[in-house]
């Protein structure tokens, strides 16, 4: 099984660029939008996404695109 599964998920540089792992929280984040909603009371149709990296915490919050 590891063999099959080292065919299948692993590539020749695999090692020498490895994700950066953050030091401290909201030092690496990532971000999204979910877009395409219904429309709230308020206008609101999309969420901005935001997650840390490292603690894996996230906000969301509304927006009208």
């Amino acid at each position: 099984m590891y063999k099959d599964l080292k065919r299948m998920f692993w590539w020749p540089d695999m090692k020498k660029k490895p994700l950066h792992i953050p030091k401290w929280k909201w030092d690496s984040i990532s971000m999204d939008f979910v877009v395409a909603l219904p429309k709230t009371l308020k206008n609101m149709d999309s969420i901005y996404v935001i997650v840390d990296r490292l603690t894996k915490s996230a906000h969301f919050i509304p927006v009208n695109m």
